[in-house]
Formats: structure tokens, C-alpha cells, sequence
């Protein structure tokens, strides 16, 4: 592996000079970090470590069967699709992920199911998890103002 360091002097505050002349100027990585939801733009790793961590501490994991799942939609909002756990006290909202692996656990489309209106995805997704055959999943489960399901697993 050939290696070549080039020009690392040292400014006067003690870093390292940066020779932007010899760069080019990627547009996309900054209109990425813009088109990012607020709760996904962090200014440096600090940020982002406080956040995970703050996440970790009001999230929680439980092990479900997956018969004992019952999916809730709501006529007057079709986009809305919540999940009641078994020993849960409040309905889980599935993000775009944790819908996707749910979907995949019955062996139903995700994509498909998404086009779906709610009530219809749910209906769906119900016949699917007391037709199926019933086994263990385990539930990741985040309380920010709302209770979300972000990963379904195996047990394992």
C-alpha cells in the first residue's frame, strides 16, 4: 500500500492547514445533510452520540408472539397504522423500516402494502400474523411523545 502525505503543516492554532485548491467542491453531500429531518442533521459527533444515547435510555425491547399482535387503522385517517402489543399500555406506530420487516415476517409485500390504505394494509397484515405460523419476534420499541416500533427481529 503506497502512502504519500502531502504538505501537513500546521496552522498557528495548532491544526492542520487545509490547501483547498487541491479539492473539489461536492454539492450533493450538503443538500443531503439539508433534505434530512431536523432529528437527523447533527453539527458534530457529540450531537449525534447524545442523541443515540437518549434514545437508547426511553426505549425498550420485548419478545411477542406474533398471533398475539393486533393491528388498529383508522377510517378517518388513512394513513395512520398502529400496532397493540401484548402487556404494551399505549398502541405502537410502526416506522417505514420496522413496517417493511413486519411485512416480511408473513411474507406480504411492504411495498405493495404501503400503496395500501391503512385499513386495508391492516386488514392485511392481520390475517397475516394469526394466519401465519405463530413464533416469537422480538419488538424495539422507542417513547419520544409517541411510542414507535423501529426493528422487529427474531428472537435471536
Amino acid at each position: 500500500m503506497n502512502m504519500q502525505v502531502l504538505d501537513a503543516d500546521r496552522d498557528a492554532s495548532g491544526g492542520y492547514k487545509v490547501d483547498v485548491t487541491r479539492s473539489e467542491r461536492v454539492g450533493r453531500v450538503s443538500s443531503e445533510w439539508f433534505s434530512r429531518p431536523d432529528d437527523e442533521r447533527f453539527l458534530s459527533l457529540g450531537e449525534l452520540a447524545a442523541m443515540v444515547r437518549g434514545r437508547a435510555d426511553h426505549s425498550r425491547s420485548r419478545l411477542v408472539e406474533t398471533s398475539r399482535i393486533h393491528v388498529e387503522a383508522s377510517r378517518s385517517n388513512a394513513e395512520r397504522l398502529a400496532l397493540v402489543l401484548p402487556g404494551a399500555d399505549a398502541p405502537v406506530e410502526p416506522n417505514h423500516w420496522s413496517f417493511g420487516q413486519l411485512a416480511a415476517q408473513i411474507g406480504a409485500p411492504a411495498a405493495y402494502l404501503r400503496q395500501l390504505p391503512a385499513a386495508l394494509a391492516g386488514i392485511n397484515l392481520q390475517y397475516g400474523l394469526t394466519a401465519h405460523r405463530a413464533e416469537q419476534i422480538k419488538t424495539y420499541e422507542t417513547a419520544n411523545g409517541r411510542v414507535e416500533l423501529r426493528a422487529v427481529t427474531g428472537q435471536d
